[in-house]
């Protein structure tokens, strides 16, 4: 996967502990995922935070995939 991809994602160690952002907030990527796994609409997400636009949110969703199609060792799901 290319990095051009995420061009609405970024790190920095000077913000948010270098937790991954939307660029140009103080968004966490980990808050959106979370909201959406509770059940929350993106357009509800959108409401909330009218900084972001549905591209990022989206791109939040492939960056988790990405990471999780990266991972080398088993994570172990509840039965």
């Amino acid at each position: 996967m290319s990095t051009k991809r995420f061009r609405w994602i970024i790190t920095d160690p000077k913000i948010c502990h270098g937790k991954p952002i939307f660029k140009g907030t103080r968004v966490l990527v980990s808050d959106v995922l979370e909201m959406l796994a509770e059940g929350m609409t993106i357009d509800e997400i959108l409401e909330e935070y009218p900084q972001l636009s549905k591209e990022m949110i989206l791109e939040a969703i492939a960056l988790a995939a990405e990471l999780l199609r990266r991972e080398r060792r088993v994570i172990p799901l509840p039965a």
